[in-house]
C-alpha cells in the first residue's frame, strides 16, 4: 500500500514539473531582435512580422539592433547566432538549405513587378515598346550576382552586371545601359537619393515574374517560425493581409504615385525558383488586376 502511494506522489510530482516546465515555454513573451531600419519605408519587413504575431495571438516584444556593412553571409551568421530573429530577402537555394524560409510572398510577388529607371529625356525610345523582343534593342543593368539578373538573361535580355549596387546609377547615368529594372516599391527613394543624376521612372512598361521575397528565420527558433506561419495562413484566409498589404504606408505611397493602370505588360518565366516556392497558391500572389485597383 505504501509503494502504490509513494507511486502515485512520485506521479503527481512529476505531472506538476513537467506543468512548471511547459507552461513558461507556452506562455513566455517572445523577444523579436531586427534590424533597426534606415527609413521609414524600410519597415516594413518589422511591421510584417509585428502584424502576423498579432494574428497569431503571440505574446513578443521586438528590439532594434544596429545594421552595418551587412553582406549575405553576416546576415546568415547574425540569424543562426540569434543576433537577428529574422531577415527578409529575395528566396534562393542558398538561404533555404541555411536558414528556416516562411514560404509566403511577403510582397505578394511585388519584388517581380517592375518598372524601370531611365534617363531623363528617354522616354521616346521606350514608347511603343510592345514585347521582349522589342525590349531586347536596349540594354538593361542588374547586380551581378542578384537572382533577377539570371531571369532577365534567361529570357535573352541584355543585361550589364556590374558588381556594386550604387555603381549601377551612375552607369545608367553615363550611358552604359539604358534601363534599371526596380521593384515598384524601390525606384522613389532611389531617384530622390541621386537628384544630380537626372534620373526618371519609364512610364509605359511593366515587367512581370514570378519573385517572391520571404521571411527567414533560424531552424532553431521554433517558435518564431511556426507563430509567423499562423500568422500568415489566418492573415490570408480572412483576407486581412491584402488589406494590410495596400493600406501599408511604402505600398500605399508607391501605388498612389506610380501609375500601373496604362502599363503594357511583360511577362517572363522564372526558372530559377527553389524547390518549395509556393507558386500554386494563387491567394499569395498580387494579381495585376489588383494593382490597378489599389493605384
Amino acid at each position: 500500500m505504501n509503494i502504490i502511494k509513494f507511486k502515485n506522489k512520485t506521479a503527481k510530482m512529476a505531472a506538476l514539473l513537467l506543468l512548471m516546465l511547459v507552461a513558461p515555454i507556452a506562455t513566455a513573451k517572445l523577444t523579436v531582435n531586427y534590424y533597426k531600419p534606415n527609413n521609414a519605408n524600410d519597415r516594413y519587413p518589422v511591421d510584417l512580422v509585428s502584424f502576423l504575431l498579432t494574428k497569431a495571438n503571440e505574446s513578443y516584444e521586438l528590439k532594434p539592433i544596429s545594421s552595418e556593412n551587412l553582406t549575405e553571409q553576416r546576415l546568415i551568421a547574425d540569424v543562426q547566432s540569434g543576433r537577428v530573429s529574422f531577415i527578409s530577402m529575395a528566396t534562393n537555394e542558398r538561404l533555404n538549405r541555411e536558414l528556416n524560409a516562411i514560404q509566403y510572398p511577403m510582397y505578394r510577388g511585388l519584388l517581380g513587378h517592375r518598372v524601370f529607371i531611365i534617363r531623363d529625356g528617354d522616354q521616346n525610345r521606350f514608347d511603343g515598346i510592345q514585347s521582349v523582343a522589342e525590349l531586347n534593342r536596349l540594354t538593361g543593368g542588374q547586380g551581378r550576382f542578384w537572382a533577377d539578373t539570371e531571369v532577365l538573361k534567361s529570357a535573352g535580355l541584355k543585361v550589364e552586371t556590374p558588381v556594386k549596387y550604387n555603381s549601377l546609377f551612375y552607369m545608367l547615368e553615363g550611358g552604359r545601359f539604358d534601363y534599371f529594372p526596380r521593384a515598384i516599391h524601390e525606384p522613389l527613394n532611389e531617384i530622390t537619393a541621386r537628384p544630380e543624376l537626372g534620373l526618371t521612372i519609364e512610364e509605359n512598361l511593366l515587367l512581370v515574374y514570378p519573385m517572391p521575397m520571404l521571411l527567414y528565420t533560424s531552424r532553431q527558433n521554433q517558435q518564431l517560425s511556426l507563430a509567423l506561419e499562423k500568422g500568415f495562413e489566418s492573415a490570408v484566409a480572412d483576407g486581412s493581409f491584402a488589406q494590410w498589404f495596400v493600406e501599408h504606408p511604402a505600398i500605399k505611397e508607391v501605388l498612389s504615385k506610380i501609375q500601373l493602370n496604362n502599363r503594357t505588360v511583360l511577362r517572363l518565366e522564372n526558372p530559377h525558383l527553389p524547390t518549395g516556392t509556393p507558386v500554386d497558391r494563387k491567394e499569395l500572389w498580387l494579381d495585376i488586376s489588383q494593382l490597378g485597383q489599389a493605384s
